[in-house]
């Protein structure tokens, strides 16, 4: 139970680092941090697939694009110095808003252990056998959305500049 505690105040740290960070790349780099304490709050649940792909999609493509993409950017020019008096309150106030929400949902909540929980059911076998004998239908579907915006995705970026195709 205390590596939870640990792993937790790690996860929060990492977050925090992310918000406060002046530079947009170290700010990245804690992301990338907190995502795979994330990950590992994962596979403590014994969801072993959600954390194997946490590490390879968000932690490692998604992530890797943000820090090309900030690296490529000239950042100086496009940044304000200070922040104005209204920004700064209502950031105030939005994070008020979230801790409150957060507190009420927490205050409801009980964190007894589930006796009744099955070790098994974050592994693999067992989700590819739900996936594809109680949800074959939307899966299949969801591969046919995700075929239709790649061809979609390739046509707009293959267009010549004169070029009118739809």
């Amino acid at each position: 139970m205390i590596h939870w505690y640990i792993l937790t105040a790690l996860t929060l740290t990492g977050a925090l680092f992310v918000i406060l960070a002046k530079n947009p790349i170290y700010s990245v780099l804690s992301l990338v941090f907190t995502l795979f304490c994330i990950s590992l709050h994962y596979l403590m649940l014994n969801a072993q697939f959600l954390f194997v792909v946490n590490i390879a999609v968000y932690a490692g493509a998604i992530m890797v694009l943000f820090l090309f993409v900030i690296m490529m950017l000239d950042l100086r020019k496009n940044l304000p110095d200070s922040k104005s008096l209204v920004t700064k309150i209502g950031g105030g106030f939005t994070a008020l808003a979230f801790l409150s929400v957060l507190l009420l949902l927490l205050s409801k909540n009980e964190f007894a252990p589930n006796p009744t929980a099955d070790s098994q059911i974050g592994l693999v076998g067992n989700l590819g056998m739900v996936l594809f004998n109680q949800y074959l239908l939307p899966f299949e579907l969801i591969s046919m959305l995700f075929f239709v915006a790649m061809v979609g995705a390739i046509l707009l970026g293959k267009r010549e500049a004169g070029e009118r195709n739809f």
